[in-house]
């Protein structure tokens, strides 16, 4: 018996039978990978596993080489890998690093390569320019899931690693690399998943804020082709992110700024200033963008995505009203006060609308740093028509953080819902609505009902989390979220263009709730500045 155990385990087969043993180990073609199994949650984990070339030096600002190049030999997927370099750090720490294209992948303890399990892909926030797959640990997925399931994570270039852009980058490398490496990350999936005991015809994408704007972004990549990468989609919170052109006045300013703070501008041509930047040490490129970001005191995240022609071919507005899209079950949502907060944490008080001189023009400021295309007759007549001043009770905080909300969060998170519904009736879409006056209704609070491992939550947010992950992680195993928990409902599928009904998720009452028709009207007004928001 210990001999045939002995034989599955060296030809990376055994899942099963390894996971009564302390590590389990996979084997791919380009290395075999020791994972750890915990009888005490039940979970088999492979951690940091490399999906692609250390994107450092001639590799900066090039699409991943995926899979890796190289023969990694045994490996100890053990821990978790570097996460990448977030735009507010000056150097590489003690666990983020430049060389940082890892991946995690987690799963029953009782898993085998014949489970052929459906597979759950999540791709962390942060807006582009921080985040990392630690705060997403695996822990309350998995055993919230009512069927099993497999979870995976990946790590993808962030700031001005990820989405450094303008005429030199186009013509010396690739835009928008932070994007091309969760490609990469999916294109492993389909590759390898199978070896973890996964399915790679049932995969499922979700991501929060940037995640979310990432599996946007997914959705409409090289006009909505769809390559079978995945088979439904999840987002919490989406952006409708400021998304110009590479060429666009506002990325080429971007990049000579953050050229000059590396000391390379000066060093000639496009190719000439890449070839610098690329010779350059991590801390030199680290320091230069956090000093880029500093010196935007009214802006939140400068670097990001843009559109390239290539991957996004159209911005996500357009392309959905195009039908330039992948057609897939669809679950997305938003929460009450996605817009609270944000303003208050710029620099520049004339885009601060927290301070006591607040002003109409700092709400415009404040908005305009966002999108630098909104101009001064749109902000008015959203104020006139949609966002009065007495509706906030003579708050521009609030009145500014409701706009912002709107625009970038709810609405766009309702379109996706609303047009893949619309577009294909015969395809489930289901959206939701978060309020919690307990855990909080701001951006990014749902999270705590899927990540946080150590909270202890009252009666009724117990309940309520519980449901959640029932919810999610169903739609990822059936493509229908259902919860037995008592006090759940069935989740209607939206009906509508305007993305509703959506389910109701608060603390001791979860309901199916129409979407409010002033809400449609001011989402629809700003589908209407699309093109001048480039959005």
């Amino acid at each position: 018996m210990f001999a045939a155990l002995l034989g599955l385990l060296l030809s990376g087969l055994a899942l099963v039978e390894a996971a009564t043993l302390s590590t389990a180990s996979v084997t791919l073609d380009y290395g075999t990978f020791t994972g750890v199994t915990n009888t005490t949650n039940g979970i088999i984990s492979f951690l940091g596993i490399r999906y692609a070339d250390a994107p450092v030096g001639a590799l900066r600002w090039r699409a991943p080489v995926s899979p890796p190049s190289t023969h990694l030999g045994t490996v100890k997927a053990t821990a978790l890998g570097f996460a990448c370099i977030g735009t507010t750090q000056v150097n590489s720490g003690s666990t983020t690093d430049e060389d940082c294209l890892f991946g995690n992948v987690y799963m029953p303890i009782n898993t085998t390569t014949t489970s052929n399990l459906p597979v759950l892909v999540f791709f962390h926030g942060g807006g582009f320019e921080t985040g990392r797959t630690r705060d997403a640990p695996a822990e309350n997925i998995l055993g919230g899931s009512q069927e099993p399931l497999i979870f995976v994570t990946f790590e993808y270039r962030l700031g001005q690693f990820g989405f450094l852009a303008g005429t030199p980058v186009n013509q010396s490398g690739q835009l928008n690399v932070g994007l091309l490496d969760q490609r990469a990350a999916l294109e492993w999936v389909q590759t390898y998943i199978s070896k973890f005991g996964g399915d790679p015809t049932r995969v499922t994408i979700w991501g929060q804020s940037a995640g979310a704007a990432s599996v946007m972004y997914h959705l409409i990549a090289e006009g909505g082709e769809d390559k079978n990468l995945f088979h439904q989609a999840m987002g919490d919170s989406p952006p409708m992110l400021y998304l110009p052109q590479y060429t666009d006045a506002y990325i080429e300013d971007l990049f000579m700024q953050f050229a000059g703070l590396a000391k390379c501008a000066s060093s000639g041509n496009g190719p000439a200033i890449m070839a610098c930047l690329r010779a350059a040490s991590t801390k030199t490129i680290a320091t230069a963008g956090s000093s880029t970001l500093a010196n935007r005191t009214s802006s939140l995240y400068p670097f990001g995505p843009m559109a390239d022609g290539s991957f996004i071919r159209e911005r996500p507005i357009e392309a959905f009203q195009n039908g330039h899209f992948v057609r897939v079950p669809v679950l997305f949502g938003s929460n009450s006060d996605e817009g609270a907060n944000w303003s208050a944490s710029l620099d520049n008080r004339a885009a601060n609308t927290s301070t006591p001189d607040a002003t109409e023009t700092t709400v415009y400021n404040f908005l305009a740093g966002q999108y630098a295309t909104l101009t001064e007759q749109s902000f008015m007549t959203a104020i006139t028509q949609f966002y009065p001043l007495s509706d906030f009770g003579g708050s521009f905080s609030l009145q500014g953080q409701q706009m912002y909300g709107e625009m970038r969060y709810i609405c766009s998170a309702l379109m996706i819902s609303g047009t893949m519904q619309d577009a294909s009736p015969d395809l489930p879409a289901y959206q939701y609505h978060w309020d919690n006056p307990t855990l909080g209704s701001t951006h990014g609070d749902e999270l705590d009902a899927f990540f946080d491992i150590t909270e202890v939550f009252d009666k009724d947010n117990t309940a309520l989390a519980t449901a959640m992950r029932q919810y999610w992680t169903s739609f990822a195993t059936s493509g229908m979220p259902s919860s037995n928990v008592n006090g759940s409902i069935e989740w209607v599928q939206t009906n509508g263009a305007d993305g509703g009904p959506r389910i109701f998720l608060h603390p001791g009452q979860i309901k199916m709730e129409a979407v409010d028709g002033a809400l449609t009207q001011r989402c629809e007004f700003w589908r209407t500045l699309a093109s001048e928001l480039a959005t």
